[in-house]
């Protein structure tokens, strides 16, 4: 039985909706944790410098060596919540593509993990960024292929033209 599902893809591309979803179509409790659950838990003084993680103008994210280390206890305390029972799903930006889903594999070792790759066209996810209205314009798409470059996938959707519904069935039958 699939102990972690991990949802990679860039900022608006759907992943948030899917989480939800999958939330409802599973069987049992999962838990959706992601990497804006982190940001939301630091003070505010960390995402305004350079140790912390920034948001360029342009929607570049700049992380830190502070923001490192936080982030590095974050997955190996995601990691602990899994082996301890919980089952969860993780709503990711693989702003390092490969070198983050290698931090993610090592904290998550021996648990059975489903990698699901969350892409959506850069222009549908730009407008998806901009109706939002909470997130720095380009972000969505700077990251829209960045975030995939080396990751190796167990299955990939795409919210170009799918709901999130129709993903999260899909993503909920390889989670066996």
């Amino acid at each position: 039985m699939t102990e972690v599902i991990v949802l990679n893809g860039g900022s608006s591309s759907g992943k948030s909706g899917i989480a939800r979803c999958l939330q409802a179509v599973l069987p049992d409790t999962w838990l959706a944790l992601g990497t804006d659950t982190l940001v939301d838990a630091m003070p505010a003084s960390m995402q305004a410098s350079d140790a912390g993680i920034e948001f360029a103008p342009d929607g570049e994210v700049i992380v830190g060596p502070e923001f490192r280390t936080l982030e590095a206890a974050w997955t190996e305390g995601v990691a602990a919540m899994a082996r301890a029972g919980a089952r969860i799903i993780v709503d990711e930006v693989f702003l390092g593509g490969a070198d983050s889903q290698q931090r993610w594999q090592k904290a998550l070792g021996d648990l059975r993990v489903l990698w699901v790759g969350v892409r959506c066209d850069s222009a549908v996810a730009a407008g998806r960024e901009v109706a939002r209205g909470d997130r720095v314009i380009g972000m969505a798409a700077s990251q829209a292929d960045v975030v995939h470059r080396g990751v190796v996938y167990d299955m990939e959707v795409d919210t170009t033209h799918a709901e999130s519904m129709e993903c999260a069935r899909a993503i909920a039958a390889h989670a066996r």
